[in-house]
């Protein structure tokens, strides 16, 4: 890209102007005119004035330009630079003694004009001064407003086009459509930042093509999120395919595809940047989906977005009247005979005034995206402790509870002192509070995981590992992340009843484990013959329905007591 737009040339200290004019004359002229305040180049021909123009296309700070000239005229000189985007940018000043001429030059892209014959030099410099002033000028406002990787619309600058092109085209329906590339970070684990970038700067100039030729506006949001109001269309997807097409030059087997959400034009009442919000509401329904890839914001997404807010905006009070209750599911030890009373989990239950039971399903996405999830953490660390220390002081056993770490957690630098002082205050050992991080958090930052792990575990706590085998650093992850227990995903046991492929997959993770001396933990089991056949490939505890359902504590009550009587 051309970027030393308006620098002082670095031979004598003055900008570079380059001359092209086929009268010598005028030549000798300008160049007693100039000489003193510019380093000159001259050619004699609109084609010669190209070649120079190229060569110095980093150094040059404006062309001087006659129309008539044999060879290749100014016309058409003018016609090719408007033309080429990185030499568009240097400005040009037009020569010429018709009135008609400087009309038509100036709207081919001429920056200004002086006339012939060139009598008052004060004048031509200060034309020559101006526009190249101008162009820096027009240069700097440039490179703020747009994204240095694509030279896209930056955010801010994109709104405020959006919102002036329909302020002055109040009649033309626009969609907000925001796209984003699926898994792009695992593309750029897998396939190395430069091959993302340069798939970043392929969809910027489809981008900015698109917007060209349909009379749309792009930009760049952040990182793989892209925008783009677009005329409205019934077939919005025909957008994402054509993109995705694109995307073939680069990867020919289609494994780099996008997703898009889209705002449609229904209501010029929504400004801008909420229309965006909602489009991009809609794009993370269909987040991780194989079959959908895109999504259009309607009053079922509007609904949502409104139960959502009044979440958002309730759980303080919530967390303040007690509304949120925990709750306790049992797992069991079943080797070695029958099943017996190993630990628990603490799941979190929202019994709203109004709503009645919220599902977690609905609350904890939400609170994860906006960060309110680490106030409903702590509290179920706290409430889980606390309820760990009234069974062992009122039934004389110590149960030990896992609870849930979201990602958000693994930031704090914190978090282990925060888990050191909880079990303290309730007089615990660390082994009777046991965190659990999902996969799919190391998968996002590892570094820093397996940084708050070895803090957890160099304080005595021992660390759970949710959902193993969703992600695709699961291997990777055993080798490097210092865990004391493997908790399967709860698909691996949907999958068990499809045939021998799901078996030999749950075999191989229980071999897995037992290299590595770690015991493993099977969620979601509801049926006897599941519970035989995780039994038999050598699985150490077991969690589902099967047992129980997640009661709260009171209920739980009768499974300790029950393993007590069995003592």
């Amino acid at each position: 890209m051309y970027q030393n737009f308006g620098r002082f040339n670095s031979t004598d200290g003055k900008r570079q102007v380059l001359v092209v004019e086929d009268e010598q004359i005028n030549r000798e002229i300008l160049g007693m005119m100039l000489e003193n305040d510019f380093h000159l180049l001259y050619a004699e021909n609109g084609r010669e004035g190209l070649e120079l123009i190229r060569a110095n296309a980093n150094t040059l700070s404006a062309v001087l330009l006659d129309l008539n000239m044999p060879v290749m005229t100014g016309y058409e000189l003018l016609e090719v630079l408007k033309a080429d985007p990185e030499l568009q940018r240097i400005p040009v000043v037009v020569l010429t003694g018709e009135e008609s001429a400087e009309v038509t030059a100036l709207r081919m892209g001429a920056a200004d004009f002086i006339t012939k014959p060139f009598s008052m030099p004060e004048v031509v410099m200060a034309r020559i001064t101006r526009a190249i002033e101008l162009s820096e000028d027009r240069y700097v406002i440039a490179t703020t407003e747009q994204d240095e990787m694509t030279d896209l619309y930056r955010r801010e600058f994109f709104y405020h086009y959006c919102e002036q092109f329909e302020l002055h085209n109040p009649g033309r329906p626009m969609d907000a459509m925001i796209l984003d590339i699926d898994h792009f970070h695992m593309i750029n684990e897998l396939r190395g930042r430069d091959f993302g970038d340069e798939v970043i700067r392929l969809i910027g100039r489809h981008l900015k093509r698109m917007a060209a030729e349909d009379g749309a506006i792009a930009g760049r949001l952040e990182g793989d999120c892209f925008l783009l109001l677009y005329p409205h269309t019934d077939r919005p997807e025909d957008v994402l395919e054509e993109l995705n097409r694109t995307l073939l030059a680069l990867d020919d087997r289609g494994r780099v595809r996008m997703r898009m959400g889209v705002y449609p034009a229904d209501d010029a009442g929504v400004d801008v940047p909420s229309r965006f919000d909602r489009a991009k509401t809609a794009a993370d329904t269909v987040r991780g989906s194989y079959t959908r890839s895109c999504a259009v914001y309607d009053d079922r997404l509007h609904q949502r977005e409104l139960l959502n807010e009044s979440l958002i905006d309730q759980m303080d009070e919530a967390l303040r009247e007690r509304q949120f209750v925990v709750y306790y599911q049992p797992k069991y030890a079943v080797q070695g005979g029958e099943p017996r009373l190993n630990s628990a989990e603490a799941l979190i239950r929202w019994q709203h005034p109004t709503m009645g039971l919220v599902s977690p399903g609905v609350f904890i996405p939400l609170f994860e995206e906006n960060g309110l999830i680490r106030k409903l953490d702590r509290f179920v660390w706290e409430e889980a402790a606390a309820q760990i220390r009234r069974w062992r002081d009122e039934l004389g056993y110590t149960l030990p509870v896992s609870v849930n770490v979201s990602r958000v957690d693994m930031y704090d630098p914190d978090l282990a002192e925060t888990f050191r002082s909880i079990v303290e205050k309730n007089g615990l050992t660390p082994d009777a509070l046991m965190p659990e991080v999902t996969e799919s958090a190391y998968t996002e930052d590892s570094e820093q995981i397996i940084r708050a792990v070895e803090e957890l575990r160099a304080l005595g706590f021992r660390i759970e590992m949710d959902d193993f085998g969703s992600g695709y650093s699961s291997l990777n992850m055993l080798s490097v992340l210092p865990i004391d227990a493997l908790k399967l995903d709860m698909s691996f046991i949907r999958n068990m009843c499809r045939g021998e492929k799901s078996i030999r997959m749950l075999e191989l993770m229980m071999d897995i484990a037992r290299y590595l001396d770690v015991p493993v933990i099977a969620e979601g089991v509801e049926e006897e013959s599941q519970v035989q056949a995780l039994k038999a490939m050598g699985c150490d505890v077991i969690q589902g329905y099967y047992f129980s359902r997640p009661v709260p504590a009171d209920q739980f009550e009768t499974f300790i007591k029950e393993e007590l009587s069995k003592c």
